[in-house]
């Protein structure tokens, strides 16, 4: 199954040049089973990467444009009258979608992006009492302009706190935005690529993901920079109990990308930044990932000799 992976990935990389590290972040967050949030300004290739994942995985792309006159309703779908049945029937919104792209997310109302809520978390919906699965696997890639503000709705804590990734593609180097240039000379789009895996194959590596085993004193050293984050100078709101649990989970993720079957501080030390730096709510202004990885530089590695604690070998 590992192997499927690495298709997964150079399917990826026709259409997404040079951002090798991003796609492995968004497939870390994928193969956790989160959700991923882009925060990048327009046009580094955000909507190209999320529309070329649902086709590599042969997967259904619906795509949510945020306004401020978005309804809960345009998300999850609505009962509606059927006049020749006499009853109403279910229209189901774009939510029902094996990826989900929420572009500029922030545009929408705090009431509109509630409705996301309880989706990211249990992969269901309830509208007018009944409550209905979407298929699995569902993945949300959400966006957000971070230098445009005017018309917008900061996302609160816990929606935030549903993202078990954030991150920024960033722009291209030279040489890589020459490449993209001469890619778009032969047209590769999306709606091009050749589905690589399949999606029941998506939901067992997804199973597999979360065998990977987590030494106990890895976790020990997780709840450590969690705890360390609530009381830390620059911090005003601390990781959540769920950012614990999503950084093993990311780390599983990464590690199985990594064809290990264990985890590495290193996996937590190179993650914390993109799994913990969202949840948190920082103090004058400052980058809450350099305040994470200043935080976890703080932290006693359990691999280092002095712990006590030697790694497993691969």
């Amino acid at each position: 199954m590992k192997e499927r992976v690495r298709d997964l990935t150079d399917n990826l990389s026709k259409t997404i040049v040079g951002k090798e590290d991003a796609i492995k972040l968004v497939l870390v967050a994928m193969l956790s089973g989160g959700h991923v949030l882009l925060e990048d300004v327009p046009g580094v290739g955000k909507t190209l990467l999320a529309k070329s994942l649902a086709r590599s995985v042969n997967g259904k792309f619906q795509r949510i444009q945020c306004t401020p006159d978005l309804l809960p309703s345009d998300i999850t779908g609505t009962n509606i009258w059927n006049p020749n049945s006499r009853e109403f029937e279910f229209l189901s919104g774009p939510v029902f979608a094996n990826v989900l792209l929420a572009d500029e997310i922030n545009r929408a109302t705090p009431r509109t992006q509630s409705a996301l809520l309880e989706v990211m978390e249990e992969q269901q919906v309830t509208v007018d009492g009944d409550a209905r699965q979407v298929p699995k696997p569902f993945f949300v890639v959400a966006t957000q302009n971070p230098v445009e503000y005017q018309g917008t709705f900061p996302l609160p804590e816990a929606q935030m706190d549903r993202f078990v990734i954030s991150l920024s593609l960033g722009y291209p180097g030279f040489s890589e935005e020459v490449d993209m240039l001469q890619m778009h000379q032969s047209r590769i789009r999306p709606e091009e690529l050749a589905p690589c895996i399949s999606l029941d194959e998506v939901r067992q590596l997804q199973a597999n993901v979360q065998e990977i085993h987590v030494e106990k004193s890895i976790q020990e050293y997780i709840v450590k920079i969690a705890q360390k984050s609530r009381d830390y100078e620059g911090i005003i709101l601390g990781v959540s109990p769920r950012g614990t649990v999503a950084l093993q989970r990311a780390a599983q993720a990464y590690a199985y990308l990594a064809d290990r079957d264990f985890i590495l501080t290193d996996d937590i030390k190179y993650l914390a930044p993109f799994v913990l730096a969202h949840r948190v709510i920082v103090s004058g202004g400052k980058n809450a990932k350099e305040v994470i990885q200043s935080l976890v530089a703080t932290i006693t590695d359990p691999s280092t000799p002095e712990s006590g604690y030697s790694l497993p070998i691969a």
